[in-house]
């Protein structure tokens, strides 16, 4: 078991995900965004393995518009030698890591200008993953898309334009649950037909369930992952206090993480902390999940190679 946050730490001073409008991009600007984001993601991963997170979701804006055809520069060949050294502090450190494209990536869209600009999205994040020369236990997580008034054709839409995807997207690629539209249930089916890893988020299974219990769903979402993709990525959160629904809490409820960790065990998973507080509520969790045998220090981690 590791644990993590995603995308943004409070604690060092940096952003890793520093952009800049699309109507002043030059290759220069991206150049020089690019080296800063890449240094700040080195501090970040150097803090986390400090501090046992192990577990750390990368922003999609680590590379400013690189799904758009205005990035020209060529940041893979320009940024080969400080990819590969984050790359190696990851696999060396037994550390994993993920990404999750904005809502905008939808591969079941009945317009075929928004499924071709998904898959460049898809594409760019599959690249900054090979980049550094991660396995494929690194993954992509979307959500399965709109339901545009026919659910089932929608699921299937989804299975067929998946099925067209590249290798280097599909060897990373993962579904979760969310919200509103579609439950664990629906992406359970959606594996059967695809082979998908379901990534289980617990908080969106408790504002729109499908009837199992959470040993069950992990169980279930854990058998979806084979050898090659890892064990079980787990999105974790709960209802902020007196919120709208599906808002997310600031800050982690310590009694309701035991009780999940009680209730999951003995399955291994991963999971990152969605919560506003971001490494403040990760390093909480890492304390409670001390006191149960499936949590690894780095020393006692793994280093998987590409």
């Amino acid at each position: 078991m590791k644990i993590g946050y995603p995308c943004i730490n409070r604690s060092i001073g940096c952003s890793s995900g520093r952009t800049f409008r699309l109507a002043s991009y030059s290759d220069e600007r991206l150049i020089t965004t690019v080296r800063e984001n890449l240094r700040c993601l080195d501090a970040i991963l150097r803090f986390n393995l400090a501090s046992d997170l192990l577990f750390f979701r990368i922003t999609s804006d680590l590379v400013p518009f690189g799904s758009h055809p205005v990035c020209t520069a060529p940041w893979e060949e320009i940024f080969a030698g400080e990819f590969m050294a984050l790359g190696r502090f990851i696999t060396d450190h037994g550390m994993r890591i993920s990404m999750h494209p904005d809502q905008f990536v939808i591969i079941n869209a009945k317009d075929p200008e928004i499924i071709g600009r998904s898959v460049a999205e898809l594409r760019y994040h599959a690249r900054v993953l090979d980049a550094l020369h991660l396995d494929a236990t690194a993954k992509i997580q979307i959500h399965v898309g709109g339901v545009y008034g026919d659910k089932e054709a929608a699921m299937e839409r989804f299975c067929r334009e998946y099925a067209h995807l590249d290798e280097s997207i599909l060897r990373r690629l993962v579904v979760e649950n969310d919200d509103s539209r579609y439950t664990l249930a629906d992406c359970l089916r959606i594996h059967d037909e695809t082979g998908i890893p379901v990534l289980f988020d617990f908080f969106h299974h408790t504002v729109n369930p499908s009837g199992e219990g959470v040993a069950e769903a992990v169980e279930r979402s854990g058998a979806t992952w084979r050898s090659p993709d890892g064990i079980l990525m787990v999105d974790y959160s709960t209802a902020m206090p007196g919120g709208r629904r599906g808002r997310h809490t600031e800050s982690l409820d310590a009694a309701d993480f035991a009780e999940f960790l009680s209730r999951t065990g003995p399955a291994d998973m991963d999971i990152m902390l969605e919560i506003k507080d971001k490494e403040k509520s990760a390093l909480a969790a890492v304390g409670i999940a001390r006191h149960d045998g499936r949590f690894r220090r780095p020393e006692e981690q793994d280093p998987v190679r590409a």
